[in-house]
């Protein structure tokens, strides 16, 4: 079992990397941090900025290495990695600036449409390389049906206790077994590289930059294997982000017009599963972050969740799994009060 570092050590150990990177460590200004133990510092020099990130051991530093070297082999804008401490758990990234997704739709609202049409045409250039390749997928694991029920699993194991409905071990079950049939549809669809935190805060806008190399994608360490929807559904029924219903169509629309081969009605039906999964899992994740983790922030975003997870169930394939909502965690119960 690994022992965490105090906040002392790991300070003392992010400092002697960027010692040995000729940086300063006294230069370093925490930028953000997330749901997991990952963090970032941006470093100046008289040079330029870079960016740390602190991934402390095991966490996912190898794998952000090897899939930044993908992506960018696809012609995708990826931070270069200009030094790392794989056996620590540090990187020296390039800085792609604050010009995040997120802070420039906070700024200026009208700028939805354009950004999330150039982060949708960066996601069909990725899926259209991909296809064409001859090439293999990195080796990432799965987002099959094990993993998928995993995931929707934290809802039984994290907020059902929360609210005081605990599961029996039976009726957890029964509520797993409820999702079969439709991860077995999402395993038979088409598939491609699911880098599963395709959201807002996750993209940067790059100036000087054209097309879809102005878009700046981060945090794609843990993609996996999976549901050709997923990440699309994923950026437009984003968790912690009102969205207008017509930007969403507009960008699946967007998707399919430009991907004239990938079968419409397939890829709604599996958006629509994607989603449900995806909610139903941050509902629980949330939840966990809050208790395990002492993060209770995220708690704010669940009327949204809830609010997204209601919208995709209402597809015709999801009426059983909408029913088990229906009684297991009604109204009264999404509302309750968790803090």
């Amino acid at each position: 079992m690994t022992i965490p570092e105090s906040k002392q050590d790991r300070a003392a150990r992010r400092a002697a990397f960027l010692a040995a990177c000729g940086r300063d460590p006294a230069s370093a200004v925490f930028v953000a941090g997330d749901a997991s133990p990952r963090t970032y510092y941006r470093v100046t020099a008289a040079d330029r900025t870079v960016i740390v990130m602190d991934d402390p051991p095991p966490g996912e530093i190898p794998a952000f290495v090897t899939l930044g070297r993908f992506l960018a082999a696809q012609g995708l804008s990826v931070p270069a990695v200009l030094a790392e401490d794989r056996a620590n758990g540090f990187l020296l990234l390039e800085d792609f600036g604050d010009a995040s997704y997120g802070r420039m739709l906070t700024a200026d609202p009208a700028q939805a449409g354009p950004l999330y049409a150039l982060a949708t045409d960066a996601l069909c250039h990725l899926h259209d390389r991909l296809d064409a390749s001859a090439d293999p997928l990195p080796e990432v694991p799965p987002y099959d049906q094990d993993f998928l029920s995993f995931e929707v699993s934290l809802f039984c194991d994290w907020f059902l206790p929360a609210v005081g409905q605990p599961l029996s071990a039976p009726d957890r079950q029964a509520f797993l077994d409820l999702w079969t049939p439709l991860f077995r549809h999402l395993e038979a669809g088409p598939q491609t590289l699911v880098l599963r935190d395709f959201h807002v805060d996750n993209l940067m806008v790059l100036a000087g930059r054209d097309g879809t190399d102005a878009c700046g994608f981060l945090d794609f360490q843990s993609a996996r294997r999976g549901p050709l929807p997923y990440d699309l559904m994923s950026l437009m029924e984003d968790a912690r982000r009102d969205i207008d219903p017509a930007l969403r169509q507009a960008m699946q629309d967007r998707y399919l017009a430009a991907r004239p081969t990938v079968e419409a009605d397939t890829f709604r039906r599996d958006w629509a599963i994607c989603a449900a999964q995806r909610h139903t899992k941050v509902i629980g994740g949330f939840v966990r972050t809050w208790q395990r983790d002492g993060k209770p922030h995220y708690l704010g975003h669940l009327p949204r969740v809830w609010e997204l997870l209601d919208r995709a169930l209402s597809h015709p394939d999801l009426m059983d799994i909408r029913a088990w909502f229906d009684d297991h965690a009604p109204t009264a119960l999404r509302q309750r009060k968790l803090q």
